[in-house]
């Protein structure tokens, strides 16, 4: 606890490039980013395949793979081949992080969704597209968000994987404070991390509060 006063304690610690607010910034930036580009990739490929049912197999399999590739040894990989002039090097192995998650829960959403639903739909008059924007999406929702939060909480934490390459990010309080020895550095370094990956999972369960409708709460709850 001493630690964690001396290290939050420290004004030293607010300002300046190295400061709490910088390395934040910096954090939130690499992972808005990943999350981002992870979400453009993931969500309409999951959303075709649910929809369809084409190419369920290779895109199953192929997030499976994504998931055993080790993060820290991919982004040393890159730097190696690439060099760190920008933010690409950690920005391929978190998306790569965090596509599978988002991939795989928006298909099964989407294919999870009442086969009954989707023929009433269509004998509504609804097309393709409609059905699928209309009744799927919404019904699948809370599986969609459940991807799409599991993969921002995997980048955040990940995130600090930046500073072992000599990028930015929370990363740096803990791996200049082992270099140093200076353990309330690590410790705070962790903290905020922590209470990073905090903020987003309170965050995804408002927003899911927010879009799901009420009876597809209820009807998940059901199950």
């Amino acid at each position: 606890m001493n630690w964690l006063i001396d290290f939050f304690g420290d004004p030293a610690n607010w300002s300046g490039p190295d400061g709490i607010p910088v390395r934040l910034l910096e954090h939130l930036q690499f992972s808005a980013l990943s999350l981002l580009l992870a979400v453009l990739i993931a969500l309409p490929l999951g959303l075709w395949i649910g929809h369809t049912g084409k190419g369920a197999l290779f895109a199953v399999l192929s997030a499976n793979a994504a998931r055993a590739l080790p993060t820290l040894g991919l982004l040393v990989l890159i730097v190696l081949l690439m060099g760190v002039g920008t933010d690409i090097p950690v920005l391929i192995p978190l998306v790569a992080l965090a596509v599978p998650p988002i991939l795989v829960n928006t298909y099964e959403g989407i294919r999870g969704v009442d086969p009954e639903l989707r023929d009433a739909a269509y004998g509504m008059g609804l097309r393709g597209g409609q059905v699928l924007g209309r009744v799927l999406v919404p019904v699948a929702l809370p599986l969609i968000l459940l991807g799409l939060r599991i993969a921002a909480i995997q980048v955040v934490s990940t995130a600090t994987v930046a500073a072992y390459v000599g990028l930015g990010g929370l990363g740096r309080f803990i791996i200049d404070g082992l270099a140093t020895k200076d353990f309330p550095r690590t410790i705070g370094g962790a903290v905020l991390v922590a209470l990073l990956a905090l903020a987003v999972q309170l965050g995804f369960t408002f927003i899911q509060r927010l879009v799901v409708s009420p009876g597809v709460s209820e009807r998940q709850a059901v199950r």
